[in-house]
């Protein structure tokens, strides 16, 4: 099951974004949608892959402490596994939400919604002022 949940990671990770979203624009139509799920599929590859290996990269000696004073699973889990990973757990999911916001830029011009989306059209319309805003707000550190 491991090597399966794995793999499964690895495919949802291996599959860029915009073609995630072009298959789901296909599925389920135009729209924000189609890009929340490319982005949600691509995430979760990525948090899932990164959480293992953090998880795996762990010491050990605090668990066998734990183990040692008749800790169950979920105080080994509470007190010997998430301390150790937390910090790294909280830098891949800002990071994440980083690439997510960007991404959504992008996936707005393949017709995945968002301020892509108004990009383009304003751009189509000869809008300059408004593709200009549409820049800026997706060139903001936090979107």
């Amino acid at each position: 099951m491991f090597h399966f949940t794995r793999q499964v990671l690895n495919v949802a990770r291996g599959i860029n974004e915009i073609i995630l979203a072009l298959i789901f624009v296909a599925a389920v139509g135009l729209g924000p949608f189609p890009g929340v799920l490319a982005l949600a599929l691509h995430g979760a590859g990525m948090l899932g892959k990164f959480f293992a290996e953090s998880i795996e990269d762990i010491d050990a000696g605090p668990i066998e402490a734990l183990r040692s004073t008749g800790a169950g699973p979920i105080q080994i889990i509470v007190f010997g596994v998430l301390p150790q990973v937390v910090t790294s757990w909280i830098a891949v999911i800002l990071y994440r939400f980083e690439t997510n916001l960007r991404q959504a830029t992008v996936l707005g011009m393949v017709g995945a919604g968002g301020i892509g989306f108004e990009l383009v059209g304003s751009m189509k319309l000869f809008q300059y002022q408004d593709t200009a805003t549409c820049i800026g707000r997706s060139s903001w550190p936090w979107s």
